[in-house]
């Protein structure tokens, strides 16, 4: 691939502010990729801005204990950086962290990052033709942004009556308190989702008692997860091939599953299979009523654990079927009118992914926040990335990214589409590039069209990947090779262009 030469001169103003040919926002995984590959295609004059200390994104702010992916590490790394010391076919939280950090090392990008530096406020120029970002470190210009904050990165925490009376402690596991010491304490955990069932079986053996509040039961798996031990690790770095047979066979089987969840009836016909071994590692005929999921599986995101319903069973625990409904100082409610006890008040109730924080601080070319148009009709974007009335800028894992495969591979197709964008640009002298409506309009009736088979819409759930109109708003309907192929050339013609 040709590459494109941008030149690496920045304008610098008065009044500590910074003009960019490319400005990424986020300096998570998909904002360390797209970095990566502005430098792979020879484009220097960019910068990253990152309001945290370090990179690392939602590996960086969940720190909860037994935190980790559930994604088999295989497809856990970069296609350009993989990584052959993974620990355990499912990576924790700072195995992944440091993977991040040792990438942005090894490619130089930490130069290119501008830490503690918040961005309040993106707003687009028609007359400049470019984007102007008012960040907690100064003003910084850009003729593109790619704004790589992910979904996954403010805590959703509901709001309930009485809150304010609790006299304990009370943190997000987004936000978890590493000073706070648990030991011999009344703990209550709300909601039953990814977060939870991973560090309830961490906290269960030291605490008092564990009051769990589960609204909906989810579906949990067993998965495979052993450990890579010196010789695994040792046969990974010596012969890459068995490392690339990994990925693939790991590849397969998310494709399994995604075919799955487009053909609802399929899942159907394994849900007694799937019972039948519920009921063989939950013995106690109430716990496994209460564990029971009433919609099929895949409806709402499938979660993985080896003990979550073994700490279930724990004499200590005691598991409310239930969603809190108000709090009177140290005693929580449920809405059936059950009740317990609580010194601390642990929220698993993961992230608003219909609102992403991101979109409440874009202005389109009219003025209006992208949030507030978001919250008046269904979020909506043209192959995940690009917006109409966003110009010259792309939102990376927007709406419709998500599939049952590795977030990253998602984001770097996204990313070379990005790059083929700003090359256009740049070959064709484009002061402006904006995804049409009627493009974006198609593109999306397709969408919800080829979603409305598959069991996130019709398996008998309410789910996060639907938004207050119903719509889905999450989920890519078609297979990954399909994303692939779609991502590989980008598309001109579906936008709209101006050159000065």
């Amino acid at each position: 691939m040709k590459k494109t030469e941008i030149d690496s001169t920045r304008e610098m103003t008065t009044g500590n502010s910074s003009t960019y040919h490319v400005v990424i926002v986020g300096a998570g995984l998909s904002g360390i990729a797209a970095a990566v590959r502005l430098l792979q295609e020879g484009i220097t004059d960019f910068t990253v801005l990152e309001k945290s200390d370090r990179v690392g994104g939602v590996w960086r702010e969940n720190t909860y204990p037994g935190c980790c992916c559930d994604v088999p590490s295989s497809l856990y790394s970069y296609s350009f950086a993989p990584y052959p010391d993974w620990g355990h076919m499912y990576a924790r939280q700072p195995e992944i962290q440091a993977y991040i950090e040792r990438v942005s090392r090894d490619f130089n990008i930490d130069k290119f990052i501008s830490f503690n530096t918040d961005m309040h406020e993106a707003t687009w120029s028609d007359q400049d033709c470019r984007w102007t970002l008012m960040t907690s470190a100064g003003t910084f210009h850009a003729k593109v942004v790619i704004f790589a904050a992910g979904p996954l990165t403010e805590p959703s925490i509901p709001r309930i009556g009485g809150i304010e009376t609790f006299p304990g402690e009370t943190f997000h596991s987004a936000r978890w308190n590493q000073t706070f010491d648990l030991t011999d304490k009344q703990v209550a955990v709300i909601g039953t989702g990814a977060s939870a069932i991973q560090f309830i079986p961490e906290i269960q053996p030291i605490v008092a008692n564990l009051n769990v509040f589960q609204r909906t039961a989810p579906w949990v798996l067993p998965k495979p997860d052993p450990e890579f031990g010196p010789t695994a690790k040792s046969i990974m770095r010596k012969t890459p091939s068995t490392q690339r047979m990994l990925r693939k066979g790991s590849s397969t089987m998310m494709d399994v599953m995604e075919y799955g969840v487009r053909n609802p009836r399929a899942l159907k016909l394994m849900t007694p299979i799937l019972k039948r071994m519920l009921r063989f590692q939950v013995r106690d005929a109430e716990l496994f009523r209460k564990v029971s999921p009433n919609f099929v599986i895949g409806c709402k995101r499938i979660l993985f654990s080896n003990n979550y319903y073994q700490s279930l069973s724990a004499v200590n625990v005691n598991l409310i079927p239930y969603g809190i409904s108000r709090i009177d100082g140290n005693r929580i409610y449920a809405s059936n009118g059950d009740s317990c006890i609580a010194d601390v008040i642990i929220w698993g109730t993961g992230f608003d992914v219909s609102h992403p924080p991101i979109a409440a601080k874009i202005r389109n070319r009219y003025g209006v926040l992208l949030g507030d148009v978001w919250k008046s009709a269904s979020p909506e974007a043209y192959k995940g990335c690009a917006i109409h009335g966003i110009p010259n800028a792309f939102q990376l894992l927007g709406p419709n990214s998500l599939t049952y495969n590795s977030f990253i591979e998602i984001a770097e197709l996204q990313i070379g589409y990005v790059v083929e964008a700003i090359k256009y640009m740049s070959q064709k002298s484009v002061d402006v590039l904006e995804i049409t409506a009627e493009s974006q309009r198609l593109y999306n009736q397709e969408v919800q069209a080829a979603l409305a088979s598959t069991v996130f819409n019709s398996g008998g759930c309410v789910s996060y990947y639907l938004d207050e109109h119903g719509n889905n708003f999450a989920i890519y309907p078609w297979p990954l090779r399909e994303m692939r192929r779609s991502m590989a050339v980008f598309d001109h013609e579906k936008y709209w262009t101006r050159s000065l």
